[in-house]
């Protein structure tokens, strides 16, 4: 199992975890509320009761007790209506300024629906009915766990994208620096070839010998130019994109395995686009050793370009080789991500880096079968 492949389990066993933990705290909420409903029921009960005793107090009934229990009541709202469901007394019901009598019997029937009374007799044997509702704290309690879920919910998501912001700022800091280093350090044995090279040319040796190695050590320059430039903003400049392509392809065609055939079909005319040109090129030279690699024995690699629509410019890098498999298909792009047993497995990750955050383009895997090959495929935006 791979990194990311064991990232994702933790992801999805903390994802469960909260789940857990939710489903538990509303169970146990539940449990809770149950509880206080029967408390409050009790309440009303003894509250109905009050209310008979006053009903039925002579001169000398001692009511402190009752008064007592009907004052204490300020929570739970109270409709009280008698046999003819006439209204008779209300509790801790706010009522609006106008159309008094309306709002009570709309509220009435609420409390109906709700199923919540008990029949009580205040005098002379009349049947009454108490109609209640939950009181106020336990409505508010009700929704406390939804609500306490949510804020967890918020500050997990946000805790989540600060780090990982700060965990890809600290990673890009150590890329950018690691390149700019490494540009330095090629630049010294460079000069030195440099130097040589001009040695060579005045030697009585084949012209074509200091000719390719000036070639390999202008590409040299070109990729310490390309490593010193990152972390900063490239130029983009109108280009035609037909001819960085064929540039770049006809490189690596001529320093590839003889058993490898490397074709390009590209249109015969111009296609412009905003473009780095040294960082355009070594997307599709990473895109051929990919696919040199992934070829075992002989094969053929392709690249080719089309105008899609009105928008895109599209180049796609085929290959013969031993494909990627489905599972793999969403990690391609992510660093570290390598079917060669040496490398980091940067080269798509800063591909996809520079197609899609410099260029403002696209680049995915368009389609990959085990042991038939896989096509690589970049859009690019195009000039009107």
């Amino acid at each position: 199992m791979d990194f990311y492949s064991r990232k994702n389990l933790w992801k999805f066993f903390l994802f469960l975890f909260a789940i857990l933990i939710g489903v538990i705290t509303l169970l146990y909420t539940e449990s809770f509320l149950k509880d206080l409903r029967n408390e409050e029921l009790k309440k009303v009960n003894l509250w109905a009761n009050a209310m008979a005793k006053v009903q039925q107090a002579t001169e000398n009934t001692d009511l402190t007790l009752v008064t007592e229990i009907l004052r204490n009541n300020t929570t739970i709202p109270v409709i009280i209506t008698n046999d003819r469901d006439s209204i008779i007394v209300t509790r801790n019901i706010e009522l609006p300024k106008t159309k008094q009598d309306q709002f009570l019997r709309n509220r009435l029937e609420e409390m109906k629906d709700g199923g919540s009374f008990i029949e009580a007799d205040f005098q002379q044997n009349q049947p009454y009915i108490v109609y209640y509702e939950d009181s106020t704290i336990l409505t508010k309690l009700r929704i406390y766990p939804i609500v306490l879920l949510v804020v967890i919910s918020l500050f997990i998501l946000i805790a989540y994208f600060a780090f990982s912001g700060a965990r890809k700022a600290e990673q890009n800091q150590v890329w950018n620096g690691l390149a700019k280093e490494t540009a330095h350090q090629i630049g010294t044995p460079l000069s030195s070839l440099m130097g040589w090279l001009e040695l060579l040319k005045m030697q009585e040796i084949d012209p074509s010998i200091p000719m390719e190695m000036e070639k390999d050590i202008k590409r040299l320059e070109t990729i310490t130019n390309r490593f010193s430039k990152i972390g900063s903003q490239p130029a983009l400049k109108e280009t035609d994109l037909v001819f960085a392509t064929k540039m770049a392809v006809d490189y690596l065609r001529n320093r590839s395995p003889k058993k490898i055939e490397v074709n390009c079909d590209l249109p015969r005319e111009p296609l412009y686009t905003f473009l780095n040109k040294p960082l355009f090129e070594w997307v599709i030279e990473n895109l051929i050793r990919n696919a040199i690699d992934a070829i075992e024995g002989p094969g053929t690699i392709r690249v080719s370009m089309e105008v899609k629509d009105a928008k895109w410019l599209q180049i796609d890098v085929q290959d013969s080789g031993k494909g990627i498999s489905a599972a793999k298909l969403k990690t391609v792009f992510r660093p570290g991500f390598s079917t060669k047993k040496r490398g980091w497995g940067l080269g798509l990750s800063l591909a996809k880096r520079i197609i899609e955050q410099y260029h403002q383009g696209k680049i995915f895997v368009a389609s990959s079968s085990l042991n038939e090959g896989t096509t690589f495929r970049i859009l690019l935006p195009k000039l009107p």
